[in-house]
């Protein structure tokens, strides 16, 4: 597997990394199973979060008797000296390490809240050998364009993918010219990139963008596996083509699926409601056309207007309203679907 260096870290780092917000879907056994094969495949950079529930957990477990083989990337979501610490005291019991290798701040609404005691905090934490560099972590561009011309951060998370905007590709150059390591989250874009190749191909143009791929299942790992072995050029004809097509389509507002809009005071599931047009077009429908799942879609009408979701959204998105258009959606395609199978049922 390819490697890279990280920034101004000095670490060397495979180019694809192992994003491990999907392994909490995964038991305990499963998941060791799928990290040691990720690490046999030569994956060496793990992201994870103390917000992830047993993810930290899982990765210590996987690799308690290989530490020095990885680099773990873990963050916290505290801006008080006390809670950092013991986020820190806590991920560092259940990765079974006394380091971890990037701390970050995870999604800070701004600055102010990172660069005064709790920075302090992180920084004196590393003084102490228990972090070795300081990261950064946001959905927000003008936040994470600003803590990368800071100089204070050593590394920046960040949604990049082939949907991303032109001033977004210059914040990943910009990046480059600090030599600050970049992580691209959302490499996928929440599941609404379908065409793995396509992802791989545009992200690996940046020689300083480590794409931290969610992987859940064996066959997910051994496709990114076979995309390092055979990289894809990105001016293959079928990739310019699968890539044109996703940007007509998907480019510009909609639900990236982030979920910071959550929780909601009326249990919507609002990441899936408010792109549910997309995924109805993108993915296998059968998931989606259950009274389960048409249940889930109905307490939208439960929408008390608080707003909340909205002041949340990184994107600026109004989502109540486009709960609402999303939720007429659905009820058109399932009323289409269902009048389908009747005509069948009566036809036969």
């Amino acid at each position: 597997m390819e490697m890279t260096e990280l920034g101004k870290t000095g670490l060397a780092v495979s180019r694809t990394g192992f994003g491990a917000i999907p392994i909490q879907r995964l038991t305990e056994a499963e998941s060791t199973r799928l990290l040691r094969a990720a690490l046999d495949a030569g994956v060496t950079l793990y992201d994870t979060a103390r917000g992830y529930t047993d993810s930290e957990a899982k990765i210590g477990k996987a690799f308690r008797h290989e530490r020095d083989r990885i680099v773990i990337a873990t963050k916290t979501p505290s801006t008080e000296p006390e809670k950092i610490m013991a986020d820190l005291e806590t991920s560092l019991r259940n990765l079974h390490t006394d380091h971890v290798d990037i701390y970050q701040f995870h999604n800070p609404k701004s600055l102010d809240l990172v660069t005064g005691s709790a920075y302090e905090t992180v920084l004196r934490a590393k003084e102490q050998g228990k972090i070795r560099f300081i990261g950064i972590t946001n959905h927000s561009l003008d936040v994470a364009g600003a803590a990368a011309e800071l100089g204070l951060f050593d590394t920046v998370q960040y949604p990049f993918n082939y949907l991303s905007t032109e001033r977004e590709r210059a914040f990943v150059e910009r990046c480059a010219t600090l030599n600050v390591g970049f992580l691209a989250m959302k490499g996928m874009s929440g599941g609404l990139i379908t065409d793995a190749r396509a992802s791989f191909a545009f992200l690996r143009r940046f020689p300083g963008v480590i794409p931290l791929w969610g992987m859940q299942r064996q066959e997910e790992l051994a496709q990114f596996a076979l995309l390092e072995r055979n990289p894809p050029a990105f001016d293959d004809p079928e990739i310019l083509v699968a890539i044109g097509r996703d940007r007509l389509e998907l480019t510009g507002s909609f639900c990236r699926g982030c979920g910071y809009c959550l929780p909601c005071p009326a249990n919507i599931a609002i990441p899936t409601a408010a792109r549910i047009s997309l995924l109805l077009r993108r993915m296998p429908v059968a998931r989606f056309m259950t009274d389960e799942f048409r249940a889930e879609m109905a307490r939208v009408k439960d929408c008390i207007e608080c707003r909340a979701c909205a002041s949340r959204c990184p994107y600026g998105l109004e989502l109540p309203a486009l709960l609402k258009r999303q939720h007429g959606i659905f009820e058109e395609f399932w009323n289409e679907k269902h009048s389908a199978k009747d005509m069948e049922v009566l036809s036969s």
